[in-house]
């Protein structure tokens, strides 16, 4: 059987039911579009089998001051071992020293590299 009018409009009044469902499926829409159109960037995973790892927010500056730290620490150990050992364990502990404070000065002038950038007024040709 044919109507011979349409339903009657619906009632702009809804239960709080309702309302909460249509807000939940509103939530869930947004959500979902979020996710596929406005992908927010993941953090690196670290590696499974690694026991140690460095913080990805520590900045260059930090990053080589502790590693500056750390080669002085080396140097330090290793002449002090080579004050203990005799012959050619003597050799190698000043060598591990000598490398050390190689190794520190190459990040000393890294460390130098990166005040001189930060000096430099952004827009400015160096």
């Amino acid at each position: 059987m044919v109507k011979p009018s349409p339903n009657p409009p619906q009632s702009g009044h809804k239960s709080r039911v309702e309302n909460l469902e249509a807000k939940k499926l509103d939530d869930a829409a947004t959500r979902a579009l979020d996710y596929y159109l406005n992908p927010q960037p993941s953090p690196p995973e670290p590696d499974k089998n690694q026991l140690f790892i460095v913080s990805p927010h520590i900045d260059t500056e930090t990053l080589l001051a502790n590693a500056s730290e750390d080669l002085q620490s080396i140097s330090t150990i290793a002449a002090d071992l080579a004050d203990d050992v005799d012959d050619s364990r003597r050799c190698i502990a000043l060598a591990i020293s000598r490398m050390a404070d190689g190794v520190q000065l190459l990040v000393e002038r890294a460390l130098d590299h990166l005040e001189t950038k930060e000096v430099v007024t952004p827009g400015a040709k160096a």
